[in-house]
């Protein structure tokens, strides 16, 4: 991808065309159910389908989003949800279903990867985020308040997914083509911050897999347990998402005001209350209340744990494993909600996916708190194996402009790549520590070459 960053509205287009499914999977599991005739279990194990096939998208193009280009993944993947899920509104074949269902949900997953890639790239990478999160909530609540009252069956949803992703086609025409012949090939280099990477990942997969099995009974919980009908359930989920567009905006003024952590932690905390009410409701007043709560908070601590996954890596590597993990969780929620109200109730699954969201709060904040949003202090920004840098400023004669402002936010740390045959030329001798005189005494953060 360019260093250059592009425009940020095609990335939250088909953003918002990626995670649509995953938004809409209440109402598909749920009218999977009635008009097909599956169990609810049933019903949930084809909503993992297809976000499983998501999260294996996201696998498979992690790094790989640069040799290709982004324009042409994400046409692909636009193609294949408008197709797959385009197939499944078209048939009642249960077989053909499944079949449309995991098509439609590799594009949306390939389609997400790109977006995530290039969300990595841009200058405030929770600003982008957050406009995705803002859009896709916003689609996503006017088809909840528009669905119910059209019918259609199964077939509406599915369609609906498919006419955004052809809807969005367009914005990629803006995205960045494959890299010229000639010019730099994408690095293959070790991937940064590995082990706060992958707690990062592992504690994604639970928190979303706690959220989603949730949200994939969401619907049922308000027909059979509070007594509901489709359209006040859907009403209720409108309110919901537009309480999560209020939540995303604030979160974009917010910023990183308040660094990562608090948001994460304390929003995660709020959330696992939000869970246990809604899945304990037995009337409309807990029900809404618990749904808006929930869905008010989801949005924000997400965009922050997006952001916090696209800071690890600036090439976008983590933003899209760590995106394909949450995928792989979210693909496990609806079944494992659906097993766990049939088998224990409503009341006991929202206990225990209260407490497992509350138990992956700890490590996932304590990765924010390490890597993300950090100030930048005296002997915060380290070269790799390096000393801290603002630190040795701060210790030898540098100018007093190299140290840095307390609260400043952290710099960027460019890679220049040099051609083997100019590694092969060049000793240890052509390196010198850089600063006033060049000696060997002076201590400082960077080195130049002196063969330039």
């Amino acid at each position: 991808m360019s260093s250059r960053p592009r425009a940020a509205w095609p990335l939250v287009a088909v953003f918002t065309a990626g995670y649509l499914a995953a938004y809409l999977l209440p109402t598909l599991v749920g009218r999977l159910s009635t008009y097909l005739g599956l169990s609810s279990a049933q019903a949930g194990l084809v909503g993992s389908a297809l976000l499983l096939s998501s999260a294996s998208a996201g696998f498979a193009l992690a790094g790989r989003v640069e040799r290709f280009g982004s324009r042409r993944p994400a046409r692909a993947g636009l193609l294949l949800a408008a197709l797959g899920y385009g197939c499944a509104a078209l048939t009642t074949s249960m077989p053909l279903v499944v079949v449309g269902v995991v098509v439609g949900g590799f594009g949306s997953g390939t389609a997400t990867a790109v977006a995530a890639s290039g969300i990595a790239a841009q200058k405030d990478p929770h600003r982008t985020s957050s406009l995705g999160l803002l859009s896709v909530s916003a689609t996503a609540g006017a088809l909840y308040l528009t669905i119910p009252h059209l019918g259609g069956g199964h077939r509406l949803p599915f369609a609906s997914i498919a006419l955004v992703a052809l809807l969005v086609w367009p914005a990629t025409s803006r995205l960045g083509g494959s890299s010229p012949v000639g010019g730099a090939s994408p690095v293959q280099g070790r991937l940064p911050h590995r082990r706060s990477g992958l707690v990062l990942a592992g504690g994604m997969l639970v928190w979303s897999m706690a959220q989603n099995a949730l949200w994939g009974v969401s619907s049922r919980i308000g027909a059979v347990q509070v007594g509901l009908s489709e359209v006040t359930i859907g009403a209720v989920f409108a309110a919901a998402l537009g309480a999560g567009l209020l939540g995303v905006m604030g979160a974009g003024m917010l910023g990183a005001r308040l660094g990562r952590a608090v948001p994460i932690g304390l929003g995660t905390m709020i959330i696992a209350g939000s869970i246990v009410l809604s899945s304990s409701a037995e009337d409309l007043g807990s029900f809404a209340t618990g749904e808006i709560a929930w869905n008010t908070f989801y949005p924000v601590v997400l965009s922050y744990l997006i952001g916090l996954a696209a800071s690890l890596d600036v090439r976008g590597r983590w933003a899209v494993l760590a995106g394909s993990a949450s995928s792989v969780g979210t693909a496990c929620g609806p079944l494992l909600g659906s097993v766990l109200s049939e088998q224990a109730g409503y009341a006991v699954m929202g206990l225990i996916l209260g407490a497992a969201t509350l138990l992956v709060a700890a490590p996932v904040t304590a990765v924010a708190l390490h890597t993300g949003g950090r100030p930048l202090v005296p002997g915060s920004v380290r070269r790799r194996g390096g000393a801290p840098a603002a630190l040795l400023a701060a210790t030898t004669n540098s100018l007093s402009g190299a140290v840095p402002k307390l609260g400043a936010p952290e710099q960027a740390v460019a890679e220049i790549s040099v051609p083997a045959l100019r590694r092969r030329r060049l000793g240890r001798s052509a390196f010198r520590t850089a600063g006033p005189a060049g000696g060997a005494g002076q201590s400082n953060a960077y080195a130049s070459t002196s063969d330039r």
